[in-house]
């Protein structure tokens, strides 16, 4: 067992923690969308609006905050208007970047701002800037968002939508330094500001504006869009950045079968996303010292080959307690990062990538990473305060930090989340906790050997339990078994 000291003190408020850090990602990619999301009106699922409702209430039960769509590379070749009016009508059209399938549109505008109101989320819209035009992206922010007297209001209401939709999240193109164009960053900027300026604020909605930023450690990048725009065309800038457990993109290792190096190669490479986002806000401050534009991590979490047998344009794989450890290691460095980071979306919510959400026919399945999500959820909108520990490392060929923390204070209670990323030692915690008047402390865990995962024959395997911990005179004590993520709640 290693000791581990901490100190906590509530007096110290460090930043306001964006409820859409805690913010998902879906795409039209494999079984996201269709078949997973999305499964039609007159599905035998029960479902609304051909919506599952299984999902919608997954979804609301973690706070849901932000869902961006439609991509991802997707979103660069998609094509609004294909996905709108009656069903029948719509154009098809293949899926280059995900598997050559056939897309009908069957879910489109309509369909996904539906899904956004039934889990009572912000909606964060991808706009095509690669392969579209402006006067494209802003119809579509016309068709959204404007009362009436236009055409595309016109449009809209004859397709069954009388009112606007509030739409706030705007990404003016994606990834346009590789799938999106494979553009050079002066040529971007030039092109985002020439598509931002005609997407118009109506009705009293307003857009945040989010411009493509840099392809993880690409700092030029950052560096050319934080001097040529100002905060009044741009609200924030994305990063993307993947836990790649190998490093090597031909040969990533797969979601279940891994040895105790691999999974500390895996931590690593997840805590080195505390590097990239402290440098690159490093270049953020330099131009706007007042944090008026956002870090936007629109798309994380672990990327292995996919599961044996599969479409390998679908990228699904398997979710264990690792991803739930790598889960938990992002979301408190997000906290910790909240004064600049407002947003994070991980990828992807349902049957993709590290997906909270995993679907097969009827049945459904919540992985460890959707209940990390569940157990970090009181972060919501609290306030970031000074959490310090000292700290063991683990590993033999890579160390990494036994302890992963962050705390916050919200309407007087204060929420700690934990995770021990060893595997061979317990870690035993005492937190002296400072300007917080605090009697009370309860707790939940979730724990398991690193390989164990959730599966249609046994979905509970991995599921938080409440877990005992101490609080006398302002001192918490917990033991952290290896391989856990804890949530503690102080009153």
């Amino acid at each position: 067992m290693k000791k581990i000291s901490m100190l906590i003190n509530a007096q110290d408020r460090i930043s306001h923690i964006s409820p859409e850090i805690y913010g998902h990602f879906s795409e039209h990619l494999g079984r996201c969308i269709y078949n997973g999301i999305y499964v039609g009106e007159d599905s035998s699922i029960p479902n609304t609006d051909g919506i599952r409702n299984d999902i919608i209430e997954a979804f609301r039960n973690i706070k849901l905050p932000v869902l961006r769509w439609p991509g991802g590379c997707f979103a660069d070749e998609y094509h609004w208007k294909d996905g709108i009016g009656e069903k029948s009508g719509r154009k098809k059209m293949i899926n280059t970047n995900w598997g050559g399938v056939s897309e009908d549109n069957s879910f489109g505008t309509h369909e996904f701002m539906r899904f956004c109101e039934l889990v009572g989320c912000e909606p964060y819209i991808a706009g095509n800037l690669g392969s579209g035009t402006i006067t494209e992206i802003s119809e579509w922010v016309e068709y959204m968002t404007l009362e009436g007297g236009s055409p595309m209001s016109e449009l809209r209401k004859k397709n069954g939508r009388e009112k606007p939709w509030r739409l706030k999240y705007l990404g003016i193109g994606n990834e346009n330094w590789g799938c999106g164009g494979n553009m050079r960053s002066d040529y971007y900027i030039d092109q985002y500001r020439q598509y931002q300026s005609f997407c118009k604020n109506y009705s009293g909605n307003e857009l945040y504006k989010i411009a493509c930023g840099p392809n993880s450690g690409d700092y030029n990048w950052t560096e050319a869009i934080m001097k040529n725009l100002n905060k009044d065309q741009t609200k924030g800038i994305s990063l993307h950045y993947y836990t790649v457990p190998t490093g090597d993109w031909n040969k990533k290792g797969g979601a279940r079968e891994f040895d105790t190096d691999l999974y500390y190669s895996t931590i690593a490479k997840t805590l080195y996303i505390d590097t990239l986002i402290t440098r690159h806000t490093e270049i953020m401050n330099r131009y706007d010292p007042d944090n008026n534009i956002g870090l936007i991590v629109d798309e994380w979490g672990c990327w292995y080959d996919v599961e044996e047998g599969t479409n390998p344009g679908f990228l699904y794989q398997q979710n264990t307690m690792r991803d739930a450890i790598v889960a938990a290691c992002n979301l408190n460095i997000f906290n910790r990062h909240s004064k600049r980071v407002t947003m994070a979306n991980l990828a992807q919510a349902v049957n993709v990538l590290q997906s909270l959400i995993l679907t097969e026919g009827e049945k459904m399945v919540k992985t460890p990473t959707y209940h990390v999500f569940d157990l970090f959820k009181e972060h919501q909108n609290g306030e970031l305060v000074y959490c310090f520990s000292t700290n063991e490392y683990a590993g033999d060929k890579e160390k990494v930090p036994i302890l992963s923390s962050s705390a916050s204070v919200k309407d007087g209670v204060m929420t700690l989340t934990l995770a021990n990323c060893s595997l061979e030692d317990s870690a035993e915690i005492s937190c002296d906790i400072r300007g917080f008047e605090c009697s009370e402390a309860s707790a939940r865990i979730l724990t398991a050997e690193v390989h164990t995962l959730n599966d249609f024959d046994a979905p509970d395997r991995v599921v938080p339990a409440e877990y005992p911990v101490k609080l006398e005179n302002g001192v918490l004590t917990a033991e952290l078994p290896a391989c856990s993520v804890m949530s503690i709640t102080i009153k």
